[in-house]
């Protein structure tokens, strides 16, 4: 199934996780409540996102000159988009994101920590790789995708405030359905389940995509998946004291998983996404 489809359809999935949550909790009433939450969630998160994970991560504006502002001026002009602004991360684990609700009001921003271990080849796969977000507007579909799923989370919360402190619901069959304790297990503990893990599945597709866009922009799959390879090795030994709501937009997942929790990873594989980089297997 191709990348957009797929995201279209999960997108969708989770809108309808939350609709249902909504309508499970209120009836109409709680329908209408959890649409109006999500607009407004959505709202915030695309005119707001950038700037508040940038100072978030205490990121530093660079200028003309820079190492990172050169190869990020350099692949703008190769793909053919607006030059965002550049960011520096004072941090010594090596990771980047890009953000920005559309390619205008776009900024890349890299880690102290990869500026040190990467060469200026494996450099140029990575700023392409988040070129490559910026171009697919990846930036404003996770925005959207992470903004649902934490208005799921609230809502479950909220249901689950409700029932410690005597139940919640409407009128008649409304009032029914709040009371099922079936219903009510649901909401608290499988929708916020439910809607990481179409968040993480919707973040696992992007990267894929943007991993080939950065290698089309360069034209040259190796340095990113050099990169690649020195990030993750590294980033395990100097993880990055990252915000979980965050994860997905760094180029690698700045906390390492295994077992269960490899389901909610926001990234791939390294492994499988340099195969797909050199082999063409997806």
């Amino acid at each position: 199934m191709p990348n957009g489809l797929k995201t279209a359809l999960l997108l969708g999935l989770l809108s309808g996780v939350l609709l249902a949550i909504g309508q499970l909790l209120g009836g109409s009433n709680g329908l209408m409540l959890a649409f109006v939450i999500a607009a407004v969630m959505n709202f915030g998160s695309y005119w707001f996102s950038d700037k508040i994970v940038l100072r978030m991560y205490r990121a530093q504006e660079v200028a003309a000159g820079h190492r990172l502002h050169t190869i990020v001026e350099r692949l703008t002009r190769q793909a053919n988009l607006p030059m965002p602004k550049v960011y520096v991360i004072p941090d010594p684990s090596p990771n980047a994101f890009a953000t920005g609700r559309n390619p205008e009001h776009a900024a890349v921003a890299a880690t102290e920590g990869i500026l040190q271990i990467l060469t200026d080849n494996e450099l140029e796969g990575v700023v392409a790789h988040e070129l490559a977000h910026v171009k697919h507007r990846d930036i404003l579909i996770s925005s959207v995708a992470a903004t649902i799923a934490a208005a799921i989370i609230m809502v479950a919360r909220m249901a689950h405030f409700a029932a410690l402190f005597g139940g919640y619901g409407g009128r008649g069959d409304d009032r029914d359905r709040g009371n099922n304790p079936i219903a009510l297990l649901a909401t608290i503990i499988l929708a916020p389940l439910a809607a990481a893990l179409i968040q993480m599945a919707i973040s696992r597709s992007r990267e894929f995509a943007a991993d080939a866009g950065g290698a089309r922009i360069t034209g040259n799959p190796y340095g990113l998946a050099d990169a690649l390879r020195k990030i993750d090795a590294v980033s395990k030994k100097v993880p990055l004291d990252a915000n979980p709501a965050t994860a997905h937009m760094f180029i690698v997942k700045p906390f390492s998983g295994a077992g269960l929790m490899s389901l909610f990873s926001s990234h791939p594989p390294t492994e499988a996404r340099i195969r797909a980089l050199l082999g063409g297997i997806r």
